[in-house]
């Protein structure tokens, strides 16, 4: 009787790049079967899956950079079905001795994929979660620019002339926002005249990102609430906070396997740090900063209206943790507690 021969299972690796990405091809026991390159483009993409299926069934592929120059790439490898991981950059110390090279940077996150190093699925990048984080890139960027308008307004205030200390110290950011923006130089180019100008016209950019915020506010509110109404129905969580939370967990949060993982991409769960007879954990300062500052401002919320968390708060600190050490345990449970309100199917 006839052997039927299984497919040779492929493990693939791409070191990607802004015009160019370069790919490895890995046996199912990690032997190296090739390595090319392919333009960043559509046409590429299918030119490189193509290539990794020549050698057989492609179960796995690491992409570097799946958030960045590796984005199209992930979302073509996930309409045909392909597993993705995300690979981190190789190890500076690895490199520095055996030196650098695109294709030794494919083979390496072939490897890393195959071997379990590299776990985290990448997200697909492909729903409403992917239109709330463009829209939040904007919206954070705006909210930055006015602060820098408005700080910078405070700082020609602090040395202006007397004329224009007298009235703007002091003033909340309203009403001094709406006094610079109707001063009237009158072509004055003296000092006086100068600073008047530069505060106008200061004030009225940071108008106009304010009206820009409010525009995109609009937009992104409904959509949050739609994606995660749960969510957002929980006790100090709004659409800002909610929205960034959605964007660490992304379109497909089943990738992330327990509250555990959610913790850690959120950066609060403590690190251990244990050495011989020492035993110690260490707090995470990796992880989401943008989410991370989500928890902290839900628990900022919480530790202002909660009784529960008034008490807890207050109980943790008699036992002898500071406050701030007691808000990270809050964080870590405020993590555990919103996870199970993502719009996450296996949850349902």
């Amino acid at each position: 009787m006839a052997m039927t021969s299984m497919p040779e299972m492929i493990t693939g690796g791409v070191d990607t790049h802004l015009d160019v990405h370069v790919a490895a091809a890995l046996d199912g026991v990690g032997g190296l079967l090739g390595v090319e390159v392919f333009p960043a483009d559509a046409k590429g993409y299918r030119a490189l899956h193509r290539w990794l299926a020549s050698f057989g069934e492609v179960v796995l592929v690491g992409v570097e950079g799946t958030g960045s120059y590796g984005a199209g790439l992930t979302r073509h490898l996930h309409r045909q079905g392909v597993k993705v991981v995300e690979v981190d950059r190789p190890n500076r110390q690895v490199r520095r001795r055996r030196g650098k090279s695109d294709p030794s940077d494919a083979i390496a996150a072939a490897r890393a994929a195959m071997s379990g190093d590299a776990s985290v699925e990448a997200k697909t990048r492909t729903g409403n979660v992917e239109t709330i984080r463009v829209l939040r890139i904007v919206r954070h960027s705006a909210r930055k620019d006015r602060t820098r308008a408005v700080n910078q307004m405070r700082s020609l205030v602090s040395t202006a002339p007397e004329e224009i200390r007298h009235d703007m110290r002091g003033l909340p950011i309203a009403p001094f926002l709406e006094r610079a923006a109707s001063f009237r130089p009158a072509g004055r180019n003296d000092v006086l005249g100068a600073t008047k100008t530069a505060l106008r016209m200061l004030a009225r950019r940071a108008l106009s990102l304010a009206e820009e915020i409010k525009a995109l506010d609009a937009i992104l509110d409904p959509i949050v609430e739609a994606v995660a109404p749960e969510l957002v129905a929980q006790p100090g969580v709004g659409p800002d906070t909610a929205g960034a939370l959605l964007v660490a967990a992304g379109d497909n949060p089943e990738r992330l396997r327990s509250e555990a993982s959610f913790a850690n991409l959120c950066g609060v769960s403590p690190l251990d740090a244990s050495s011989g007879k020492q035993q110690r954990h260490r707090l995470n300062r990796g992880g989401d900063r943008q989410a991370n500052s989500a928890l902290w401002r839900v628990v900022m919320t919480r530790m202002t209206f909660d009784p529960n968390t008034q008490a807890y708060i207050a109980r943790r600190t008699a036992e002898g943790l500071s406050k701030r050490e007691a808000m990270r345990c809050l964080k870590r449970f405020v993590a555990r507690d919103l996870y199970r309100h993502l719009p996450h199917p296996k949850l349902a």
